[in-house]
């Protein structure tokens, strides 16, 4: 049930990163030109944006969660708890709308320490409150699923509030203020038109995992729970990566608007190493220890059988990953997203997904797992050319 709800999760970080992407990058740039009026009209404006993220989503959450399940599967025991977990994850969204917020706000600046601990605030409550929940301890009812969701919300709407008021007491280079959270027309538009990309990027993936899901759970429903199994495993790889595309983005855009060419260069080459070399490190623990990775989920026999070929096959693809993920995010800060967008849909929609439809013609569930390696090598063919352009136009001496 988890698992299967995660494309519905996703289109809900589609938005909310796309906008922290467009609104941390405008703020970087405004910051380097030393135009703080753009910068605290532009904290307002990404802030009324999120809040309207926030309210389309918890409506879209509470009364399309049955329907989005029942679609998957007619097995009730997953509807019913797939149900009860989306609607109060997507229904309270505005926890995570807000947490993305105040931490894009603490990147722009350079605080990513505060941005830090924010996130790990929110990650640890969740931690403490999951089994307390889920299993009804310390007097607590059993809430079993829902009391996942619970703790999830309950550290994304503490790290939130501890986010603002972080922002408040520490960002002094951000004028926030209620008079300021208003639509600006102008920087709306220049926020979507660096973060609309990221939006599509990420809602491409949504849907490639709603698609996915599909196919894997016409071979057997142990497979998407490997599916499932993996994308919580590698987040911890990913992650790391992540982290350092969230701290480029600012300083790259800044030392843009400062004209420092050199120093955008050797940001996007040191970053490039950091990102293979942890990729790397990924792969190599996804090919040795399978077999330990997949058992911190207590399989079954099944999903052992399913799960070790899976894994080993997927992470072939970890480190021209780590090279996609830097090269696309520079180009995004940069001022060509549209670089981004494109190396997204031809990794997704035009390898991925067909790669993964047509390999499972052959009846052979291992077969279908080669789909990710064959997409990454697609991306990274576009991600070179694209690079290379961005160097000749924007950081032409």
């Amino acid at each position: 049930a988890v698992s299967l709800s995660f494309p519905f999760q996703s289109l809900v970080m589609a938005f909310t990163l796309g906008t922290g992407v467009g609104m941390n990058t405008l703020l970087s740039r405004s910051l380097g030109e030393k135009n703080q009026d753009a910068v605290d009209r532009t904290a307002g404006t990404g802030i009324f944006l999120f809040l309207c993220s926030a309210i389309l989503f918890c409506f879209v959450g509470i009364f399309g969660a049955a329907p989005f399940f029942r679609f998957q599967t007619e097995n009730p025991n997953i509807i019913r708890y797939g149900t009860q977990y989306l609607r109060v994850c997507i229904g309270c969204c505005f926890g995570i709308c807000f947490q993305m917020c105040g931490e894009r706000l603490l990147q722009s600046t350079g605080r990513t320490d505060l941005s830090m601990i924010a996130q790990i605030t929110g990650a640890v409550i969740n931690m403490i409150l999951d089994p307390i929940l889920i299993f009804g301890l310390l007097g607590f009812p059993r809430l079993e699923v829902m009391g996942a969701a619970v703790a999830t919300v309950s550290g994304q709407i503490i790290a939130s509030i501890l986010a603002f008021i972080l922002n408040i007491r520490k960002n002094h280079e951000i004028n926030l203020s209620l008079k300021l959270v208003r639509f600006d027309r102008h920087i709306a538009g220049q926020i979507f038109s660096v973060g609309f990309p990221s939006i599509i990027m990420q809602s491409i993936g949504s849907v490639m995992t709603f698609f996915l899901n599909n196919i894997l759970i016409s071979f057997t429903e142990a497979a998407t729970a490997v599916f499932g199994a993996y994308f919580k495993i590698q987040s911890f790889i990913f992650m790391p990566v992540f982290g350092i595309n969230s701290a480029i983005v600012p300083m790259i855009a800044y030392n843009h608007g400062a004209r420092k060419l050199d120093r955008v260069r050797s940001i996007i080459k040191t970053s490039i190493l950091i990102a293979m070399t942890i990729m790397t490190l990924g792969c190599i623990l996804f090919e040795a220890i399978p077999e330990v990775l997949i058992s911190l989920f207590s399989p079954t026999e099944e999903m052992v059988r399913v799960g070790l070929p899976a894994f080993r096959i997927i992470a072939v693809h970890f480190p021209v990953a780590g090279f996609c993920i830097m090269t696309m995010s520079a180009c995004q800060a940069l001022g060509k997203p549209m670089y981004t967008l494109i190396s997204s849909l031809c990794r997704q929609l035009l390898a991925l997904l067909p790669a993964a439809y047509l390999l499972s013609l052959t009846g052979r569930l291992e077969l279908v797992w080669l789909c990710f390696p064959i997409a990454e090598v697609t991306a990274a063919v576009f991600s070179v050319i694209f690079l290379r352009r961005t160097y000749r136009t924007v950081l032409a001496d």
